[in-house]
Formats: structure tokens, C-alpha cells, sequence
């Protein structure tokens, strides 16, 4: 003979034990989105880095000025956790163009950074004043 309730019994604490079993699966997947994010908005800020540097070097005289006014617009923008390792390169004269290289960081800009780079790159032309 089978006591009301049955199963239902048994079965008591399951879901408690199944949430235990699945949260580190859940917490891998939101680290790995996390990281998935970081690694698309630092080829963002890098292509931002690169179009800050580009307009800045076009309106710069020639020489060491646009070099570094690139270099400047292209730091302006960076957090603290990616300018650590980033490097901003203009070309020097005629079409002018900006190279970015950011490192991605490891869940948090300003502790790890991955070996790979991320580059950003930008080219205008070079303004003439009249």
C-alpha cells in the first residue's frame, strides 16, 4: 500500500542539489561572456584609438608635433587598464594613418592582460592649409 504523497517524498531537496551541481557551470559561462566582452570592446577601443589618433595627425604640422598630438588623441580616451600597454604610431607625412595596439585584459582591465594584441588602424589624408 502506497502513502499519500508518494514520490513526492523522496524527491524532497532535488532541486536544491541540482542548482548546487549546475552553479559552477554557470558561473564559467557568465566568466567566458564576461571575457567574450572585453575582448570585443578592446577592438573598439582600439579602432576609437586609431580614428581619435588619424584626426588629430591630419591637422598636426609634420614631425615630431603629429606624432605626438596622434599619440595624445589617441591615449585621450583609454582607461587606465589599457593604456598600460597600448602603443599609438602615426606615419609621418602625406597620407597620414595610425596604428593602435591594445592587450586584452583578463576579466578585469588593469590586473592581466592575454599575450594576443589587438590592433586598431585608421588612414586620412593629410589637410592642406592655405
Amino acid at each position: 500500500m502506497r502513502r499519500p504523497g508518494g514520490d513526492r517524498d523522496r524527491d524532497r531537496g532535488q532541486v536544491s542539489i541540482e542548482f548546487l551541481g549546475m552553479t559552477p557551470l554557470i558561473i564559467l559561462t557568465l566568466v567566458l561572456v564576461w571575457q567574450a566582452v572585453l575582448v570585443g570592446y578592446t577592438f573598439t577601443l582600439a579602432g576609437n584609438a586609431a580614428d581619435e589618433g588619424v584626426r588629430a595627425g591630419t591637422a598636426a604640422p609634420q614631425g615630431a608635433a603629429r606624432q605626438a598630438a596622434c599619440s595624445a588623441a589617441g591615449m585621450k580616451h583609454l582607461s587606465a587598464g589599457w593604456k598600460e600597454d597600448a602603443a599609438v604610431d602615426c606615419s609621418p607625412s602625406g597620407y597620414v594613418t595610425a596604428d593602435v595596439s591594445l592587450r586584452v585584459p583578463v576579466l578585469f582591465p588593469g590586473l592581466f592582460s592575454f599575450p594576443a594584441t589587438v590592433h586598431g588602424h585608421a588612414g586620412a589624408v593629410e589637410e592642406v592649409k592655405h
